[in-house]
């Protein structure tokens, strides 16, 4: 039987935001059956929790952001979503001390780390997929993002930057999970963020905690970061990486193919919108015998 998981003990982490640029400490807190992934704010003078939930993605300027019906904010949390869907994870709380997410180091490895360090417990209650039925696809002039029947996990990207420094990897990429691992392939793919773009971003409220460490740092033509890229294509695998966590914000891994041409978080939010909103075209599922479970989902993390 497939069960939901969550974590064996909390685990916290400090670091700053990337678009505020504040000190933010971060927990993550086992939590029960059926619950799902759910962000509480303790800053605030009375905590308030917020599910994720793609109705309330209401702010999608560089990151996805969930915004309560009060107006309570916590932004930056697809690369979080992403390890989690990595991870298997169903059920958790996220306390934060901040109205965004730590950055780390601009991927989703730290987070898997917490993930690893904490441990994975599985519950009592059968895990909940999504399986897309029917085709469901969302274009806004040359950018258009699809999910389509499949049995197990996949996504194709593609971008289209006219920039040197994307002239030496591939702007393509195609990711199936029934080969691919999480962990080896996307988790340490970094955001990527213009020096043009800085002034702009900040005199917006954006990007003040964006440096060298926690993005890929990009000029007229080169990759200013000393060490380089990760992979030669990491600019779509952390296209990739972004869309698995806005995709998670829906509350179960998906049995689909996902595929996009330069789609960011709002395009990639309003397709889960429209799926829901077409409910012939998908359908909750489980598994009780493991050998029924589409490969894709059989390459999760081990417990520990």
């Amino acid at each position: 039987m497939i069960l939901q998981r969550t974590l064996k003990q909390a685990i916290s982490a400090t670091g700053v935001g990337l678009h505020s640029g504040e000190r933010v400490k971060l927990t993550l807190l086992p939590a029960a059956v059926n619950s799902g992934i759910v962000f509480r704010r303790t800053d605030l003078p009375e905590p308030v929790s917020i599910k994720a939930d793609p109705a309330l993605i209401n702010d999608t300027r560089l990151s996805s952001t969930l915004v309560s019906d009060a107006g309570v904010r916590v932004g930056t949390i697809e690369h979080l979503m992403s390890a989690f869907a990595g991870f298997g994870i169903d059920n958790l709380i996220v306390e934060v001390t901040s109205a965004e997410m730590p950055i780390m180091d601009g991927s989703a490895a730290a987070f898997l780390y917490l993930l690893q360090s904490a441990g994975v417990q599985e519950q009592t209650a059968k895990k909940q997929f999504i399986r897309i039925k029917q085709s469901i696809v969302l274009e806004e002039g040359d950018v258009w993002v699809k999910l389509e029947p499949h049995n197990g996990f996949k996504v194709t990207l593609s971008i289209d930057f006219k920039h040197p420094a994307f002239s030496h990897g591939p702007q393509l990429s195609t990711v199936d999970f029934a080969k691919h691992s999480y962990t080896d392939e996307i988790s340490r793919a970094r955001t990527f963020g213009f020096m043009h773009e800085v002034e702009y971003m900040r005199s917006h409220g954006l990007g003040r905690g964006g440096n060298l460490n926690n993005a890929i740092v990009i000029d007229d033509e080169y990759v200013l970061n000393p060490e380089g890229l990760r992979f030669p294509d990491e600019f779509v695998r952390h296209k990739i990486l972004d869309a698995i966590g806005d995709l998670y914000v829906i509350g179960h891994p998906l049995i689909a193919a996902f595929s996009g041409h330069k789609s960011g978080h709002a395009m990639n939010n309003k397709l889960l919108r429209k799926l829901l909103a077409t409910p012939d075209a998908w359908e909750y599922v489980s598994f009780t015998d493991e050998l029924d479970v589409p490969s894709s989902f059989h390459r999760l993390p081990e417990l520990v």
